[in-house]
């Protein structure tokens, strides 16, 4: 009895033996290539040669490696076929699946860089997943052996390796001949399939094409079997069948040795190349092809589905997902959609594209603005006022103002733009700048305005609309500030008396002598009768010395427009001010920004807010910060914002981000 060990030792002895070749102690012959999640377990492509054991010599090698389902022998198969019964890769008798992940070893004899891959009827958590990891390795290798015991083909071998020919020639073909010039390869890779040797093993029932006479019948059988479950291998070089009949062991390899050696020697489709190629194609795949795959997406009906290749983002507006290849970002391609979006409200994804730019081959999208981005604040604000919103191109400047005539102006999308609804795609930001922010620009210029003004002891009314006026007179115009009297009557203005200006001679008046109105077209007041002083009026106009100023008045144009609107733009800049700035900022805030009522302390020192000290909002990424924390001003075009506005001082230190 002593020398006897107990059957609960030896079944867990076979246990840990298996674990630990295969999920920690590798063994002197194979090691850890690839993780159940996908994850390389090589640093690079030295670490990967010392593994292996092939040295730095100059030789190529080819890969093969191995499918089927659990349980069907492919670790014994790959050990007796070309490593003369060697347990090169660990094998037991436990009833679960010994090989988790990817298994890699080296053939010194056949140069064959040998990959064990886990059953495809394993009782893995990450199935997705391992479905996706055999495609990378049945796209790196040259020869692929799926092992079968059983007494018939199953559909499941013809589906699994008709769904692989189908993904690798849609997800792997194009990304395999990009793939030299991306990572610098010496040797181009082939972007035909692998040759597919399907290798069955049966006890009682005869061999695929065992009773007919004519040689490679069984191939052509085996052709006939994919055509007639719809199935297609286009992708393989080359699918053969080779079958042994096992009624006493041991197996026979014999006939599958044979063909591998063929298929190893065959140059026609695929040459050897240098094992760390080998790797960097894997670890290109790999970087490519990766991330968490959404089961509830997932056609049960196919082995590879799109899903395990392609971008997993869904357009946020029609829920259709994006047609690139996982992770394309990278590359710098944008998402793609195959059909037309949906316009949501929510989204606002109806976007204007410039019109002279998309005849020319450019997509230039424009938005309404305030102001141009050559505008300064206050102009921008008195044009916006009297002229209406702004199209500005990137490439041809101010396209349109929606208020640019006094009457007949017409739609932009029937003259200068087209429109477009375009999808809006997870973490993008096409839709964040300009689209929502429109009345805090406002504010903001409204503000800007005020402060400009608010060292004067007088009410806002009169001296905001006196300094904004005198900012967009024409030259002209004698100024507000030197204004004291009437230049009329001479009666000395009062404090909240309003002076005028005659549009004729320039000069200040107050409102019963200048009652009087006439087209004034030497100083460029055509069309509708403007206001003048009584004595012009009677006089019939500007003399002729001031023709010459007329002449040399670069921006009569201007100034006869927004000059007019000085004072509804400050009524409308001192209703702002009147009311509660709280409610004012809450009706104007962008989507952006952090409301008010959830912003109790500083985004960045962490500061408790308390009525001395305000919060203000980075116009870069929408946080409530303090002053301390937001000194410096630039502009924000991602945001619309294209004049210095307040960030905080993280987004101010990262210049190119704004």
């Amino acid at each position: 009895m002593s020398g006897m060990v107990p059957k609960e030792l030896v079944e867990v002895s076979l246990a840990a033996s298996c674990h630990g070749g295969r999920g920690g102690t590798e063994s002197d012959r194979s090691f850890l290539l690839v993780d159940e999640h996908e994850n390389l377990q090589v640093r690079d492509d030295e670490h990967f040669l010392e593994k292996l054991g092939c040295g730095t010599s100059g030789s190529g090698v080819k890969v093969l490696s191995v499918f089927g389902n659990t349980g069907d022998g492919k670790s014994h198969t790959l050990n007796h076929v070309l490593f003369h019964g060697e347990e090169v890769f660990a094998t037991s008798p436990s009833p679960t699946s010994c090989t988790v992940g990817v298994w890699a070893g080296y053939d010194p004899h056949l140069k064959l860089v040998v990959l064990d891959t886990e059953g495809l009827l394993g009782a893995s958590t990450q199935q997705n997943r391992r479905m996706r990891l055999l495609l990378k390795v049945l796209a790196v290798s040259d020869v692929a052996v799926y092992r079968t015991r059983a007494e018939r083909l199953h559909n499941d071998m013809f589906q699994f390796l008709g769904s692989a020919s189908a993904a690798y020639l849609r997800h792997f073909t194009p990304e395999l001949r990009a793939l030299s010039s991306r990572c610098g390869l010496d040797v181009p890779l082939s972007s035909l399939g692998p040759a597919v040797i399907v290798f069955q093993e049966t006890s009682r029932t005869q061999l695929l094409g065992q009773d007919s006479s004519p040689p490679g019948q069984a191939d052509t059988l085996l052709q006939k079997r994919f055509h007639d479950l719809g199935q297609s291998t286009e992708a393989f070089s080359s699918v053969q069948y080779v079958g042994t009949q096992t009624i006493v062991p041991p197996t026979d390899y014999s006939k599958l040795l044979q063909t591998v050696q063929q298929q190893v020697k065959n140059t026609a489709t695929r040459a050897p190349r240098q094992p760390a190629v080998v790797f960097s194609a894997l670890q290109a795949l790999s970087e490519r092809f990766c991330g968490d795959i959404c089961d509830d997406k997932i056609s049960v009906y196919s082995f590879f589905p799109d899903e395990y290749f392609t971008c997993p983002s869904v357009c946020l507006s029609c829920n259709i997902r994006c047609k690139n290849g996982m992770n394309h970002q990278k590359d710098g391609v944008p998402h793609r959609a195959d059909g037309l979006c949906q316009y949501i409200h929510q989204y606002n994804n109806k976007v204007l594209i410039c019109k002279r730019c998309y005849e020319g081959g450019r997509e230039m999208i424009v938005v309404p603005k305030t102001s141009a981005s050559t505008d300064s604040p206050w102009l921008g604000l008195a044009k916006y006022a009297w002229a209406g919103y702004v199209l500005e191109c990137a490439s041809c400047g101010i396209i349109y103002r929606s208020r640019q005539y006094w009457m007949g102006n017409q739609d932009p999308e029937s003259t200068v733009v087209r429109t477009e609804v375009k999808h809006v795609w997870p973490g993008s930001e096409l839709f964040q700048a300009d689209h929502q922010n429109a009345a805090q620009r406002v504010l903001d210029g409204m503000n800007y305005v005020y402060q400009s003004v608010s060292e004067y002891s007088t009410g806002p009314t009169k001296v905001v609309t006196a300094w904004l006026t005198d900012k967009v007179a024409p030259p002209y115009w004698r100024p507000n500030t030197e204004i004291t009297e009437c230049h009329g009557c001479r009666k000395p203005f009062e404090e909240a008396e309003r002076k005028h200006h005659c549009r004729s001679c320039g000069e200040g008046f107050c409102q019963p002598c200048s009652t009087r109105t006439m087209p004034v077209p030497e100083r460029g007041w055509g069309g509708a009768p403007v206001r003048v002083c009584d004595a012009c009026y009677r006089q019939g106009g500007a003399d002729a010395g001031s023709q010459v100023a007329v002449a040399a008045e670069p921006q009569g144009l201007i100034a006869r427009k927004v000059t007019e609107v000085a004072q509804s733009t400050l009524d409308m800049v001192t209703t702002a001010v009147d009311y509660p700035l709280c409610f004012v900022k809450g009706m104007a805030r962008p989507d952006y920004w952090v409301p008010d009522h959830e912003i109790t302390q500083c985004h960045q020192c962490n500061k408790v807010f308390t009525p001395s000290i305000p919060k203000h909002h980075c116009r870069a990424c929408g946080q409530g910060v303090c002053g301390s924390c937001s000194t410096q001003s630039r502009p924000v075009p991602s945001r619309g914002w294209d004049h210095p506005v307040r960030v905080c001082n993280d987004c101010a230190a990262r210049k190119g981000c704004l």
